[in-house]
């Protein structure tokens, strides 16, 4: 039998091991910059094209290479950060694997122009699929200049599996945002084709987090600082009631590496123990100082994961920290914690102190009961006398413009003389077996919900245009996230322009939402989008679907009319599926009359 066992090529061989570093093209940024933190530069810019696929070029001012180091980075495990294996564990740089760019120069084609501060002369060295093309001298600025074009040109596949360029600049922006926040020392910047998105000069922690979060950040950070023996905690917590319900605003440096630890971010949540929203989570940036003996970051060719020796011990000191930070500055809330991301109205005085907890024990378990074949049964007296009309109840603050214009209507059915509205909350009405118990804000949601999918689907819809145009300016990521939603936010009604630096000029809503407020009713869009998309892997029209009916639907607390209250029910029981909300939770159920004779025990 003959052997078939044999070693792969190096092309091959550097294929393989770059899809570990570099996984797509915010792995490239990552590296790149990393290697120009490591050189000591001062300044670095980033210049993106094509979100990255087409060019991905980092300039610095930092010590250059030699001709023969700039040869020699392109090799594999060719690095100058340690020298044997103990140095893994008195590691101070970002990189040490030596991996990055060979593993770059391996899917790319590459240009490294470089020059120490002693010579007069740099070098340029072209690379394209681990093939050096051209070797030469070269006039260059001081430092070093890495311009990656066309990543994964020589790997089809891989390249056909990249998001849209919304989604990967996303990701490069994430990444930016990480290395900018653990170096607000040096100066960045940051170019997308001709636009600058960041241009941060060296500065306070402070002045980096506003730069890159904007000045709304002033006013809620608040600086933390604790020293022990074994480790350091500083940076700056958010007060509560700034915490969003979406992650992504949690950042967390050990010596300077941004690294994900549940651990650790479960010593944050809990020093804020008490003072949140319900699952929702606080803005901060804090960074550890630990002698890199008691750490190992060789766990993950990320390098997001490390391991303490002693994470009891960290634990801690975090915990400590922040409870420290939020006692010195008084960081107690002061907003209404069952509020979401949607501008609501806040519950009456009534609605708040009257909770009827027999009430609730006893029928929450009949919720169960009520099914499509129940409720059709219940209405086919109701709809023999009523005439049918096609009504769809109005959202938010506004009333329901239909039942307000249309002419009143003669009460027919006894569950119609007998409906009303309980603590602003429930719609009570009889029916042919019992009484039923409505949630106007979840039946509401799944009124919307149902008219946005249907939007969507035909992928156009009508639009109110606003009186008077907002503008709204958003953060890097979440403008990259609605341009990349452009299509399906305009087919919910939604008319906007680019109208500067990350901000929109909204000329127009979904039709009777405007009076939520053209500014509210985006951000409020993106934040439950978010929201949706960090709990639910849903599809993007529907994401969309959900959080817009959200923002939009009426609110426990909101007082309706009579009209708008039968509206609401109509446009209910319209629905393909009334039962229940775009989340699963029941919109109504029976109290039936069997239930209610219980009680009185006349069974």
């Amino acid at each position: 039998m003959a052997d078939i066992i044999q070693l792969l090529p190096d092309s091959i061989a550097n294929q393989i091991a770059a899809g570990e570093v570099v996984q797509r093209p915010a792995s490239a940024v990552k590296e790149l910059i990393e290697n120009s933190i490591d050189a000591d530069a001062k300044n670095i810019k980033l210049i993106i094209k094509d979100a990255g696929k087409a060019l991905i070029q980092v300039i610095d001012d930092g010590k250059g290479m030699s001709e023969t180091d700039a040869r020699m980075s392109l090799e594999r495990h060719a690095t100058s950060k340690i020298r044997k294996a103990e140095d893994l564990f008195t590691l101070r740089t970002m990189g040490f694997r030596g991996e990055a760019l060979a593993s770059i120069a391996a899917v790319a084609q590459v240009e490294i122009k470089t020059r120490l501060a002693v010579d007069e002369l740099g070098t340029l060295i072209v690379v394209e699929g681990s093939e050096v093309k051209k070797q030469e001298a070269a006039a260059t600025e001081r430092g070093t200049s890495i311009s990656v074009k066309n990543l994964f040109y020589n790997i089809p596949a891989r390249r056909n599996f990249l998001k849209s360029n919304p989604v990967e600049l996303r990701h490069i922006i994430d990444e930016f945002q990480r290395l900018a926040l653990a170096n607000s020392e040096l100066g960045f910047i940051f170019i997308q084709g001709d636009e600058i998105v960041y241009d941060l000069p060296a500065g306070k922690l402070s002045q980096r987090i506003v730069g890159l979060f904007g000045k709304g950040y002033q006013e809620q950070l608040a600086p933390c600082q604790e020293e022990t023996s074994l480790a350091s905690v500083k940076g700056y917590v958010g007060k509560p009631e700034f915490a969003r319900k979406t992650r992504g605003e949690q950042f967390l440096f050990v010596n300077r590496r941004f690294i994900r630890s549940n651990y650790i971010h479960h010593a944050v949540m809990s020093a804020f123990e008490g003072l949140l929203p319900e699952n929702s989570f606080p803005f901060y940036v804090l960074f550890i100082e630990i002698d890199p003996k008691h750490i190992d970051v060789n766990v993950h060719p990320t390098k997001t994961e490390i391991k303490f020796d002693d994470e009891r011990a960290v634990y801690a000191v975090v915990r400590s920290a922040v409870r420290q930070a939020i006692g010195t500055h008084n960081l107690t809330p002061t907003i209404d914690f069952d509020a979401d991301v949607n501008i609501i109205s806040k519950l009456s005085q009534s609605a708040a102190q009257s909770k009827d907890v027999y009430f609730e024990e006893r029928f929450s378990t009949a919720l169960h009961k009520s099914n499509q074949e129940n409720w059709e049964k219940l209405f086919e007296e109701r709809e023999k006398t009523l005439p049918q009309r096609d009504i769809t109840p109005e959202p938010q603050t506004m009333r329901f413009e239909s039942a307000l214009n249309k002419p009143e209507q003669p009460e027919t059915a006894l569950e119609e003389k007998f409906l009303f509205q309980l603590h602003n909350q429930y719609l009570i009405r009889p029916v042919k077996n019992g009484l039923m118990i409505i949630d106007q804000q979840l039946a509401h949601e799944r009124i919307l919900f149902e008219r946005f999918v249907n939007q969507l689907k035909n992928k156009a819809s009508d639009s109110q245009q606003s009186l008077f145009p907002q503008t709204v300016t958003l953060s890097a990521s979440d403008f990259a996230l609605v341009m990349e939603m452009e299509k399906e936010i305009t087919a919910l009604g939604f008319r906007f322009e680019v109208f500067g630096k990350n901000a929109l000029l909204i000329n127009g809503v979904p039709p009777n939402l405007a009076r939520a407020g053209e500014k509210a009713l985006l951000e409020g869009l993106v934040e439950q989008f978010k929201i949706n998309q960090s709990e639910l892997a849903l599809p993007i029209n529907e994401n969309l679907a959900r959080a817009l009916a959200k923002k939009a639907c009426i609110k426990s607390g909101q007082k309706l009319v009579k009209e708008e209250m039968q509206s609401l029910i109509e446009g209910l029981f319209a629905c393909l599926t009334p039962n229940y909300s775009p989340d699963g939770k029941p919109t109504f159920f029976i109290f039936d009359n069997l239930k209610i004779e219980s009680y009185f025990n006349r069974q």
